[in-house]
């Protein structure tokens, strides 16, 4: 499908990846709702700004039924608390990063897919992660919510194929944003991985790998 006059939500649109999503999709001209907790939040004057908790059901189903001309919808809200999984202070952060990182997508998608059904089938895009495929011990938790994610991903895809929506998984490794910053990787640029994904929407493309991080990862699932 094209970029150009389609109508576009992101989800945590207010910094980082979903800024960057934002900005992109106005300059292929696109019509964006930036969802974030705080609309006050969102300074890019060419999108349109909406209250969105991805964790909060009403929140979700609110956006839902007032924005009924989506035809993407991006997924990108997303939060990392680094830790193990043993050694953790209690497990109150890999609870969050489930409900931010599989339940919020899952609740979105929930939401959204009629409506993308109304207006021709749409795309629906989950940024995840080269963690999808491959745990570290520091990320643990965020790993697991990611992996969890990319599995709702293939089951959506599926789901969805007969009412004509393109589900689109995103990989990545280290993007330049405030939740890899404490990591001196090679990263990423943001600008870098949205033309990739919103070339991926253009051509019909399910998956995304960013980077050779996320290529070596999955590569990794059928190694030795």
């Amino acid at each position: 499908m094209k970029i150009q006059d389609s109508v576009v939500l992101v989800t945590g649109a207010n910094r980082g990846l979903g800024k960057a999503f934002a900005r992109a999709l106005v300059e292929r001209g696109a019509t964006v709702y930036a969802g974030a907790r705080d609309p006050l939040s969102v300074a890019d004057p060419d999108v349109r700004p909406v209250a969105l908790d991805v964790t909060d059901p009403e929140s979700v189903t609110r956006a839902a039924e007032s924005l009924r001309d989506v035809t993407i919808v991006i997924n990108n809200a997303g939060i990392l608390r680094a830790g193990p999984p043993i050694g953790a202070a209690s497990v109150d952060d890999a609870r969050a990063e489930m409900e931010v990182n599989y339940f919020g997508p899952l609740q979105v998608s929930r939401a959204f897919a009629p409506v993308l059904a109304a207006n021709g089938g749409g795309a629906l895009v989950n940024v995840l992660s080269a963690l999808s495929f491959t745990p570290v011990v520091q990320a643990a938790s965020y790993s697991a919510s990611k992996s969890a994610a990319w599995s709702l991903t293939r089951s959506v895809r599926d789901e969805l194929r007969e009412q004509g929506t393109l589900v689109v998984a995103v990989h990545a490794g280290f993007i330049d944003t405030d939740m890899a910053k404490g990591d001196d990787a090679p990263k990423t640029t943001p600008e870098d991985v949205v033309a990739q994904v919103l070339d991926a929407i253009e051509q019909d493309r399910e998956e995304v790998l960013a980077d050779q991080i996320s290529r070596d990862f999955k590569a990794s699932l059928s190694a030795s």
